[in-house]
């Protein structure tokens, strides 16, 4: 009799042994890190401080919700255009950079107080009500909508050139290295086996970062560059401001806490399908019950809000790249989260660490995020599938149909921005998508008769 071969994997309560657990958070550090500074960028936030905050509102979250939660926390494209029209507000024009900051601040801490709020109602009320607000056709394709939301950026990225260098040879080449970045990284995931199986993302980066340094040596074209931070010293400690209260940031940033609720519902659904199927793999009799730790989760997304606003960093969430990554490598260590969450302060506050991550050839990151994101989209056609949901089903086929169009059309269609004009106003695509979806799902199950959840144990 033959055995069988156990799989490879970590379970959230499991630690893997020090010099893995290190790479693996390092892995997490990767694919986290463009996201988190291209909002700093965008939002005018300082990007050191940006980086702190993401880690210690990480760290601050799985302490929090008891170290039950294997999720990351990073800034939040969703609050990008609230916080941005804060920060260039006509009527805070004449104040300082910090002065903006501070007041955009207030703004993402009030923020925080809705998750809170949401999280405590649904600890309250059970996973039966959550099931009917939130059923899988709404956090399913809101899933799909933040994964291909993203697909421009991922494209843009792959072909992306250092400044002033914007040739046809240099955008040839930077095509290269991103398509080198992202076939190794398939490669790795598919065929490596045991615990290099865990490392694909970290390998699939490595490869597309020598291919660069090579490309670049040839072609003349500089894709590594090691001096994008400048400082004096080695030790460069992030620049903190506090908050200041201001109605005007309460209006504009506070409403899109609502818009995250269903994001984060999808997060903790595609966590706990690839969670228990590693667990069912690997024989444990433990039951990881995370999807019924929505409550507990928007508690820790809120005070991670509330951590992040109140040292001077954006609003944030848990982050889909990172689950990603956990899924492709089968990691969900809790430990190893912390360790990233350690890591990620360190680095902000080392000016030669910083470097190292900003040299990361943008060609690359844009590889690695094509399928990063990709895998986010299909984690929501998972959700679907887990949830046995009725794809014949009218009211499922409207559902879903309304948050795809809404959600993609507004990410690509107008400006471009993601941004709906309506009525005077312009609203965000994934947050408009999501509550349009939510307020159907309510008005379509008038009058229907209540259904058993499936158990799929």
């Amino acid at each position: 009799m033959s055995l069988k071969k156990q799989p490879v994997g970590y379970l959230p309560d499991e630690r893997p042994p020090f010099v893995e657990l290190i790479f693996f958070a390092l892995q997490q550090i990767v694919v986290m890190f463009p996201a988190t500074v291209l909002v700093a960028l965008i939002t005018g936030f300082h990007v050191s401080t940006t980086i702190f905050a993401s880690g210690l509102s990480t760290l601050c979250f799985i302490l929090i919700t008891g170290r039950k939660i294997p999720l990351y926390y990073g800034s939040s494209f969703s609050y990008i255009a609230a916080i941005a029209s804060i920060m260039g507000a006509e009527q805070f024009s004449s104040l300082g950079l910090n002065d903006k900051i501070s007041i955009a601040q207030f703004g993402i801490i009030m923020s925080g107080l809705v998750s809170i709020v949401a999280g405590l109602l649904i600890q309250k009320t059970g996973r039966k009500t959550i099931d009917k607000i939130l059923p899988p056709t709404v956090t399913g394709s809101i899933a799909i909508i933040i994964g291909l939301s993203l697909a421009k950026n991922a494209l843009e990225n792959a072909a992306a050139v250092p400044t002033g260098y914007d040739t046809a040879l240099a955008q040839n080449m930077a095509w290269i290295i991103s398509m080198i970045t992202l076939f190794s990284t398939i490669i790795y995931s598919v065929y490596l086996k045991g615990r290099l199986s865990q490392l694909p993302i970290l390998f699939g980066l490595f490869t597309g970062y020598i291919a660069a340094a090579i490309i670049g040596k040839v072609s003349g074209v500089p894709f590594i560059v090691f001096n994008t931070v400048q400082s004096e010293g080695i030790l460069s400690i992030p620049e903190f401001t506090l908050p200041k209260p201001s109605w005007a940031a309460v209006a504009a940033i506070m409403p899109i806490a609502i818009a995250t609720i269903p994001e984060s519902t999808a997060h903790i659904y595609q966590l706990d399908i690839y969670v228990n199927d590693l667990a069912k793999k690997k024989g444990s009799k433990k039951k990881y019950n995370i999807a019924d730790k929505l409550g507990l989760n928007l508690i820790g997304d809120g005070l991670g809000d509330i951590i992040s606003g109140f040292i001077g960093g954006p609003a944030g969430t848990n982050y889909g790249e990172n689950i990603s990554t956990m899924a492709i490598s089968k990691v969900f260590s809790i430990p190893v989260l912390i360790a990233a969450a350690i890591i990620t302060m360190i680095i902000s506050c080392i000016t030669p660490l910083i470097n190292i991550i900003y040299s990361i050839p943008t060609a690359v990151i844009g590889g690695l995020s094509i399928y990063l994101y990709g895998v986010i989209g299909a984690q929501g056609i998972a959700i679907m599938m887990d949830r046995k949901v009725d794809m014949f089903k009218s009211k499922n086929l409207a559902i879903i149909a309304i948050i795809l169009i809404i959600g993609l059309g507004g990410t690509y269609g107008f400006t471009g921005n993601g941004m709906i004009p309506m009525f005077g106003i312009e609203i965000p695509a994934l947050a408009t998508a999501s509550i349009v979806g939510i307020v159907l799902n309510l008005l379509l199950s008038i009058g229907e008769k209540d259904e058993e959840t499936v158990d799929n144990n």
